[in-house]
């Protein structure tokens, strides 16, 4: 099976091969864990869990490594060396004006001004959604989750590295900057030019930054800095790394290698995060490559906008789960499928409905998954990558994760119940591998009996006694109000029974 990704690098999809298979070295930016991670934030981490399992039902071992920053990460981070403050600070302003105005809970975060404990705070929290959502990496924290506090001497090695071999400099404010025009590729990732670059820079650059760089792009390495709320020694002076260069040490660290096989993000990191990582990496090593394969997910609107607080459409996964969206709780099975099923590529259009008809995708599967398991006595066959449905859905995903013909080969499949029941539960359990919703983390996603509520079951059986009565109007009636508590109503000869909505 020959596998494509589209490479960021090439503007083209490429035939992957690790360098050193079956292993694969994947880096994955992750959360700057000063808030609760979004959707959208979710929707790249989903990507690349979707990439990773791929891979391992293709029979690759392999080596995610995802990182939590905690340092370094500015507010103005769409500027090459940041600007403004760091987030970590906003978010320890923040929580004590909160807190003042207890509008946060006491024991969440025992000392704002720590912002150790904001982190330590806001790691559980993205821990917690990833596994609610099914994400394989958040089970191997903090080994393959490092934060970047914890790599700070990495990262100086590097930076010393850099400005060995002439790719640094310390500028007249005692910044130690990457001199851009040192790397002949800056530039090649996003497509920009130095020249570009400098005719744009405008207002973005103070003029202040100005007078202390070679070039307006250059970007910070290290800031000294002893008002810095994270602050670190360093022959350069009390002060803090660049969020840029935390990625390029912790990875090449973590994963044994100067050069890895796949780097994944959102498509705003492609520039200037990702470019700069580029940079200082070939720089301090002189390799050929930082990453063989870039690979990028795309935004996500909500209802055709812009996701954003003022807006009012602004959701975390608690918010979805809890059900802001559709009015009744959603299943974590629902939210992963959802942000799963639009090809990482494309924008993605959140909505109410797609939630909905995610939902029922989701019921179907795992209906699918019931009846099988029942029809098979719970033993499933032994399926080869050689089984025609689990080829066709694991060819379309070695097309770039065409997730959408993925799908198109599995959906209808589970319509025509295969005569044998074996054979179907094995194909999809294999399919669950990459998926990962029918069940979810071990559990079905629909609820079981003992969750259901003792009124639900009493509405239940007032509606059979109804039914017996010929009272059709009095069932009617109970019916709408067991589909108006979120549950689905079923009545067969054996009577009525309920299961919440996944959505």
């Amino acid at each position: 099976m020959e596998i494509r990704f589209h490479n960021t690098l090439t503007g083209a999809a490429d035939a992957f091969t690790p360098m050193a298979p079956p292993r694969v070295s994947m880096y994955s930016c992750g959360p700057t864990v000063y808030d609760y991670a979004h959707i959208g934030n979710f929707r790249t981490f989903l990507f690349a869990d979707l990439l990773r399992r791929f891979l391992e039902a293709a029979g690759y071992g392999v080596d995610q490594v995802m990182n939590i920053t905690d340092v370094g990460h500015m507010t103005e981070d769409d500027r090459a060396d940041g600007g403004g403050e760091d987030k970590m600070a906003v978010s320890a302003r923040r929580l004590k004006e909160a807190k003042k105005a207890g509008a946060m809970d006491a024991g969440a975060v025992a000392d704002p001004d720590d912002p150790y404990q904001v982190a330590r705070y806001y790691t559980q929290a993205f821990l917690a959604d990833a596994r609610t959502l099914g994400l394989r990496i958040a089970d191997e924290y903090p080994q393959r989750m490092p934060h970047a506090s914890d790599y700070v001497g990495a990262m100086q090695q590097l930076v010393q590295r850099l400005l060995d071999r002439g790719h640094a400099y310390v500028g007249g404010d005692g910044v130690v900057y990457f001199d851009v025009e040192s790397f002949a590729d800056y530039g090649r990732l996003s497509g920009n030019t130095l020249e570009h670059l400098r005719a744009g820079s405008g207002g973005r650059v103070s003029a202040d930054d100005l007078a202390h760089k070679r070039h307006p792009s250059d970007f910070l390495l290290w800031k000294p800095d002893p008002g810095h709320l994270m602050k670190w020694d360093s022959p350069w002076g009390a002060g803090y790394p660049g969020w840029h260069v935390e990625c390029s040490a912790m990875a090449m660290q973590l994963l044994g290698s100067d050069v890895i096989d796949i780097h994944t993000g959102g498509e705003d990191n492609i520039f200037p995060h990702h470019e700069c990582e580029i940079a200082q990496s070939r720089g301090a090593t002189g390799a050929a490559h930082f990453a063989r394969w870039w690979m990028h997910a795309r935004f996500l609107q909500v209802e055709g906008e812009k996701m954003s607080k003022s807006r009012g459409n602004f959701y975390t996964p608690r918010d979805v789960l809890a059900g802001r969206v559709t009015g009744r709780p959603v299943h974590p099975a629902v939210l992963r499928f959802e942000l799963l099923r639009t090809h990482y590529r494309a924008h993605m259009n959140f909505t109410a409905k797609g939630l909905v008809d995610a939902a029922g995708t989701v019921r179907r599967l795992n209906d699918f998954r019931e009846q099988a398991t029942a029809r098979a006595g719970g033993q499933a066959a032994a399926v080869g990558l050689d089984h025609p449905v689990l080829s066709a859905f694991m060819q379309a995903l070695a097309d770039d994760l065409n997730i959408s013909a993925a799908l198109a080969e599995i959906i209808p499949w589970t319509a025509r119940q295969p005569a044998d029941a074996t054979e179907a539960l094995g194909v999809l359990q294999r399919v669950n591998q990459v998926l990962n919703v029918a069940p979810l983390g071990g559990g079905s996603p629909a609820v079981a009996a003992e969750d259901i509520e003792d009124g639900a079951v009493g509405l239940c059986r007032q509606l059979d006694e109804a039914r017996t009565r010929r009272d059709y109007a009095t069932a009617d009636r109970l019916r709408q109000e067991l589909t108006d508590a979120g549950y689905e109503v079923r009545t067969t000869r054996e009577g009525t029974t309920v299961r919440r909505l996944l959505a």
